[in-house]
């Protein structure tokens, strides 16, 4: 056989030689077919980028080896890998001879991956069509219930669960597990525990999608039932279930057990990943131990925007705003890009500080940061305003929001108004208030006493017999108090 080299510049010289050399080290005549495509498919599980792919890709087209499908799935999944999903994956599987269900799953998968699904949903739905897989298996289903989840979609996962039901999947531990995932997802907890219920062998992902959509949904109760059950079945305990036993530990102010998760952890050698650093900095935030939290900030090898979002809320949360506002310069100062939570710390903080201007300049830099203030934002603002007195400023602030405000929103002003004794805004707010949400007993009590703080008691009298007349009534509060590591609930009305 003749090969002659064209002459051309030393780029594409190059590159011709390393096709003569993957051409000439081959040896065709002698390998057999199975070795042939097993020596293809490592070649291409072992291309370093985008440019040598596609030269592997014209070698198989020339070979006639792009009729295998399995090739042409490696070769899908290549292109994904390296950044190359559109147009090259999509283009190889559009034009792939045959196709069989591990193609149509690993294009699906590598849509979902890359953050599109409803892109791999639609695949999904024109794989039903097409006849080229036949049935449906473990691989496909939970890919397209995780679409939906990703969607949000309720009505296409709830279509998906009951196409597992039809094909007889829904028991399959992989199929059930998605399922699981897509109703928390939903926040349709209950749904997820009727199918977690059905599953007679379960499997610690199963059973760790459980134990984190009930943390996830504020059910910190049901959520220690099932670690406990867990616990009982003796499966094994890793990273992810810790995540889910510190936010668990968050919601109901455990702080001892919370260090005790963290305890496990240290001895069990888990090491301080992203997910697992993030959350023992959350859950020491909510219990209040700032320098717990601030010691496992110090000591994770990476942090992300999240775990600088937390440890600045932490610090605004708790009134910390010099720290607060160290920490959001010290962010900047390291290249990394706040976000919608990181804005939300500094906003907070200014709110206990009673610091307007910083507040201003802080709402104002989400704009330079091309991060969009929503109404947890916005009610921090409000709420800034409302304390130091500029009530006016406040009520003129909700008119020229880009948003509806909500009863967070105008309680802040509400409050401002209680503190400061302004009656004619009070009334207004209180209005509005109480027609978005007339059986929330505290804004009534609110304005009856800002009446009686102006010496109103008759006016004050009325809003009582307004209430009345509505059977609305007060709520009692409720405490939560850990003694000898039990939690108690108390009332007081």
């Amino acid at each position: 056989m003749t090969v002659r080299i064209l002459q051309s510049t030393p780029k594409l010289l190059h590159c011709n030689l390393i096709a003569l050399t993957l051409f000439l080290t081959h040896p065709y005549s002698t390998t057999p077919k199975s070795n042939f495509i097993s020596y293809h498919f490592s070649l291409l599980h072992s291309s370093p980028n985008s440019r040598n792919l596609r030269h592997l890709h014209a070698r198989l087209l020339r070979n006639g080896l792009y009729d295998d499908v399995i090739l042409a799935s490696k070769l899908i999944l290549m292109y994904s890998k390296h950044h190359c999903l559109l147009p090259h994956s999509l283009s190889v599987f559009s034009h792939m001879p045959v196709r069989n269900v591990y193609s149509w799953s690993i294009i699906i998968g590598e849509f979902l991956r890359s953050g599109r699904p409803q892109r791999a949903f639609d695949l999904f739905v024109e794989m039903r069509g097409s006849g080229e897989a036949a049935g449906h298996d473990a691989s496909t289903l939970p890919l397209a219930l995780r679409a939906c989840a990703s969607l949000g979609d309720a009505g296409k996962g709830m279509y998906v669960h009951g196409l597992c039901v039809k094909v007889g999947l829904v028991r399959n531990v992989f199929v059930a597990s998605a399922i699981v995932f897509f109703y928390v997802a939903c926040s349709w907890i209950w749904d997820a525990r009727c199918v977690f219920d059905e599953i007679p062998q379960r499997d610690a992902v199963l059973w760790t999608t459980m134990l984190g959509g009930y943390a996830q949904n504020g059910e910190p109760g049901l959520g220690l039932e099932v670690y406990r059950e867990m616990v009982g079945q003796g499966i094994q305990l890793d990273w992810v279930v810790m995540v889910s036993l510190l936010l668990i530990c968050s919601q109901l102010g455990w702080a001892r057990h919370g260090k005790s998760v963290h305890g496990w952890s240290v001895r069990r050698c888990l090491g301080l990943g992203l997910s697992l650093g993030n959350a023992l900095i959350d859950m020491y935030s909510k219990c209040g131990e700032l320098a717990c939290a601030h010691r496992v900030f110090d000591r994770m090898p990476v942090r992300d925007v999240i775990s600088w979002s937390v440890l600045i809320l932490g610090y605004g949360l708790n009134g910390c705003v010099g720290v607060a506002s160290e920490l959001f310069e010290q962010m900047h100062m390291e290249g990394v890009m706040p976000n919608s939570v990181t804005f939300l710390g500094v906003l907070s903080a200014c709110c206990h500080a009673g610091m307007v201007e910083k507040a201003w300049s802080y709402l104002n830099m989400m704009k330079e940061y091309k991060v969009l203030p929503e109404l947890k934002h916005y009610s921090c603002m409000v709420d800034v305003l409302a304390r130091a007195g500029h009530l006016v400023e406040a009520e003129r602030f909700i008119e020229e929001m880009p948003m509806k405000p909500d009863a967070v929103v105008l309680g802040a002003l509400l409050a401002g108004c209680r503190v400061h004794g302004n009656i004619e805004v009070g009334e207004r707010v209180a209005k509005r208030l109480l027609r978005l949400e007339p059986q929330k007993s505290g804004y009534y009590v609110l304005l009856a006493n800002i009446y009686a703080a102006a010496g109103k008691f008759d006016e004050a009298e009325r809003v009582r017999g307004f209430m009345k007349e509505r059977n609305v009534g007060k709520v009692p509060g409720c405490s939560l108090i850990e003694a000898d590591g039990l939690s108690e609930e108390e009332l007081k009305c």
